[in-house]
């Protein structure tokens, strides 16, 4: 644990969609309403001119730099040839103490590869992952690891990566013991390819270990509370549960418009759906966390707006002060 004083946030500002407009609001959002300092990095006129007023409320700073990594770069060539890239400048602030966390909605690949090349592996870490959390109904949320990061994985990186899911979901999450599920194609023993059947009998030493667990699994309290596979597979499911959800909120708004007594109905009903609704809202639910490099990176959807660096500001901030890569580097180290 670390104190809970204000911490700085180097944020990202030419990554995303909508950057930089949304993430410059987002950022100014961030200092007004959470405790922290942020720092903006990109190009400076293009961060100024969504500044209103053009002067920078206390607490917010703006770092200029001249590259920009686009979503379609190859991700290490990139962060490798820009090094004065935006999403680069921001993983080494974190790097040399200028700020205790980073957040970016750009090219995912780009950050990761900032993130590790310029903050480094925890000791004993062959390759990090990208910890989702998923929304559980009436529960906390599971957590899904890796969800993109390595998408060819070895069998002793996926062991690697549920010690570090387990220990997220616990400082995180305050789950005591959290149970371990390695996603398959079926829950019995001996469903799955050559890499989960190696994964599971690798993972029967390792605390809190159920077996192996489906998608049907996913959102529904009781199975397990990490959910750990290769980054290709993570990273279909996760995208799996984002267009299911978008299709059913179609669908439920659809009807409710479909005739004068849905229309009515809707008046009572909608508000209850989307107050319930807001646990599920990609920005809302803060972004995935990075884990298994010396710092805290969180990577926002590449559709990001305002309230989604805000909740991305609340993650980083939480996994400061809960002390996140000291307890990996001490619990994930020990474990081998």
């Amino acid at each position: 644990m670390v104190s809970a004083d204000r911490i700085t946030v180097a944020i990202d500002a030419m990554g995303g969609d909508h950057a930089p407009a949304e993430i410059v609001a987002g950022a100014l959002a961030t200092a007004a309403e959470i405790d922290v300092a942020v720092r903006l990095y990109g190009r400076v006129e293009d961060i100024m001119a969504h500044v209103p007023g053009g002067t920078l409320p206390a607490g917010v700073e703006v770092v200029d730099c001249r590259e920009v990594i686009a979503m379609d770069d190859e991700p290490a060539a990139a962060v490798r040839r820009m090094k004065d890239a935006s999403v680069v400048r921001a993983a080494q602030a974190v790097r040399d103490g200028e700020a205790e966390a980073m957040i970016s909605a750009g090219n995912t690949g780009a950050a990761m590869a900032a993130a590790l090349l310029r903050m480094g592996r925890i000791r004993g870490i062959s390759r990090p992952a990208i910890a989702v959390p998923v929304p559980v109904p009436g529960s906390h949320p599971q957590i899904l690891i890796d969800a993109g990061a390595t998408v060819d994985a070895a069998p002793e990186w996926l062991v690697q990566f549920a010690r570090m899911g387990r220990v997220y979901a616990r400082v995180r999450f305050g789950i005591d013991e959290p149970a371990i599920g390695l996603l398959s194609n079926g829950e019995e023993e001996g469903k799955g390819d050559t890499l989960r059947k190696t994964v599971f009998e690798l993972l029967r030493k390792e605390p809190g270990f159920v077996g192996n667990v489906e998608g049907s699994d996913l959102m529904r309290p009781g199975r397990a509370d990490v959910f750990v596979t290769d980054g290709f597979t993570g990273n279909i499911a996760l995208k799996s549960i984002e267009s299911a959800l978008r299709s059913l909120a179609t669908l439920v708004f659809t009807t409710l418009d479909s005739t004068e007594e849905a229309r009515e109905a809707s008046t009572v009903i909608l508000p209850l759906l989307l107050d319930a609704a807001q646990a599920y809202d990609p920005d809302l639910t803060g972004g995935a966390v990075l884990l298994g490099v010396k710092g805290v990176c969180v990577i926002s959807h590449g559709s990001s707006t305002a309230p989604a660096v805000v909740s991305a500001a609340r993650v980083a901030r939480e996994c400061v002060t809960a002390g996140v890569v000291q307890q990996l580097r001490e619990t994930v180290t020990d474990a081998g």
